[in-house]
């Protein structure tokens, strides 16, 4: 009888330390999980901060572009606008002096 006392007392300490056993499973399961997650939050944000580096290096680099290209179409146009304007000038000076010279004719009675 004493071997059967043995093998029931032997089988009922198992069942009765086997969840303690499970409880500490699940403890360090949890705590690998909450590891996880720390480790994934800071690869996102290591992520995150290098995105916006990198968003903000291109728009500077754009940003200086588009001023340089403004700069370049500005300059073209007043050129191109001083140019209009001394030609409309000329046009308008030899306008004015065959005008001239046209009105002088008619009041002085020469022929065309």
């Amino acid at each position: 009888m004493k071997v059967g006392t043995l093998f029931l007392a032997s089988a009922l300490g198992m069942f009765a330390l086997a969840p303690v056993a499970l409880s500490q499973s699940v403890g360090q399961d949890l705590k690998k999980a909450g590891d996880s997650t720390a480790d994934a939050s800071k690869k996102a944000a290591k992520d995150t901060e290098h995105g916006t580096k990198v968003a903000a290096d291109k728009t500077a680099q754009g940003t200086k572009t588009v001023a340089h290209k403004t700069e370049q179409g500005t300059k073209t146009a007043a050129h191109d606008t001083a140019k209009g304007t001394k030609t409309a000038a000329d046009k308008t000076a030899q306008g004015t002096k065959t005008a001239a010279h046209k009105t002088a004719d008619a009041v002085t009675g020469k022929p065309n």
